[in-house]
């Protein structure tokens, strides 16, 4: 997408995020072959990789690295809008907190608050999006926390 021709007339712009605003980043069923899959090229260990070793360690069964968990949480944030927005990335990350295992088998569910925005001083039509998300399990225990500021387009860079 360039920043001149937004791809849709549903494309999130920075106007669009209103502060308070929750919004809903869908679900994803986490497989066993997945997270051995992740863990193998990024995290091979032992808990990560062998569902007996998962079972023995503090974890309790097979588990899916953190990174892991990140990298699902933004999945679940691109299939949600982000792919369908003028994001221009981020400058960081204020936190990113693993709760709780993610273990083979859990359902996770993810939810998005803004927590404030502005624009840039220096570039009027770009805007920070400050927000908070976090993904739950199926017990609706929640096993990942995440902060951050997001930077967006508005509108009118886009026309």
């Amino acid at each position: 997408m360039s920043a001149k021709t937004p791809k849709s007339a549903k494309t999130w712009a920075y106007e669009d995020f209103g502060e308070g605003a929750v919004l809903d980043l869908g679900t994803k069923l986490v497989s066993g072959a997945e997270i051995i899959e992740f863990a193998s090229e990024f995290d091979a260990q032992p808990f990560h990789l062998d569902e007996q070793a998962g079972k023995a360690s503090i974890l309790g069964g097979l588990s899916a690295s953190g990174w892991h968990t990140c990298s699902m949480f933004m999945r679940m944030l691109c299939d949600a809008f982000l792919l369908d927005s003028t994001s221009q990335g981020a400058p960081g990350v204020d936190y990113a907190k693993w709760k709780r295992p993610v273990l083979a088998g859990d359902t996770l569910s993810g939810k998005l608050t803004i927590l404030s925005k502005r624009l840039s001083r220096s570039k009027p039509t770009l805007g920070f999006v400050n927000w908070h998300a976090e993904m739950m399990n199926q017990k609706g225990e929640v096993v990942f926390e995440f902060q951050n500021t997001c930077m967006f387009l508005t509108r009118e860079a886009v026309q």
